[in-house]
């Protein structure tokens, strides 16, 4: 396997949780959450940056999916969990605050939006690469920003 490959494997797993036995997507939506925690408590990052982290993701996920869907052989592996990992920063973005109930907020409604699909998603999985398989839930991860952005505004969380 050459350089570009490993790096595209490592980035497209997410550093080997896309390789979780079961459930490898909420495995990688955690892993950003993980991330994200630390981030917040210890380096000040509030709910927008993690938005901004998210879109600054993107070609880079796009890049390590495709390559790593082409040396598969498969249209969207279930390896790949890169996208979770960005759709899941961008759902963090709607934040009118970040605290307990925020985070499990934007974990479940950013995992319900990814499984749900509701169109434009659906529709921009259907893109050819890895450009279909990250941005259906890039678009899931805005869904839940909205929401989540919604909720804070009438006080839910």
């Amino acid at each position: 396997m050459n350089s570009s490959l490993s790096l595209a494997r490592l980035l497209a797993t997410w550093f080997g949780c896309g390789y979780a036995p079961k459930g490898p997507g909420t495995v990688g939506s955690l892993a950003a959450i993980v991330i994200a925690l630390p981030l917040y408590y210890y380096a000040g990052t509030d709910a927008w940056e993690f938005g901004i982290l998210g879109l600054v993701f993107i070609a880079p996920a796009i890049w390590a999916a495709d390559v790593t869907a082409r040396e598969t052989g498969l249209v969207d592996p279930q390896i790949v969990v890169i996208d979770e990992v960005v759709g899941q920063w961008i759902s963090l973005a709607g934040a009118a605050r970040l605290n307990w109930k925020s985070w499990l907020a934007a974990f479940v409604l950013f995992r319900l939006f990814d499984i749900w699909k509701p169109p434009p998603a659906r529709q921009l999985e259907r893109l050819h690469g890895g450009a279909g398989i990250v941005l259906d839930d890039v678009m899931a991860g805005i869904y839940a920003a909205l929401v989540l952005f919604a909720a804070g505004w009438f006080n839910l969380y």
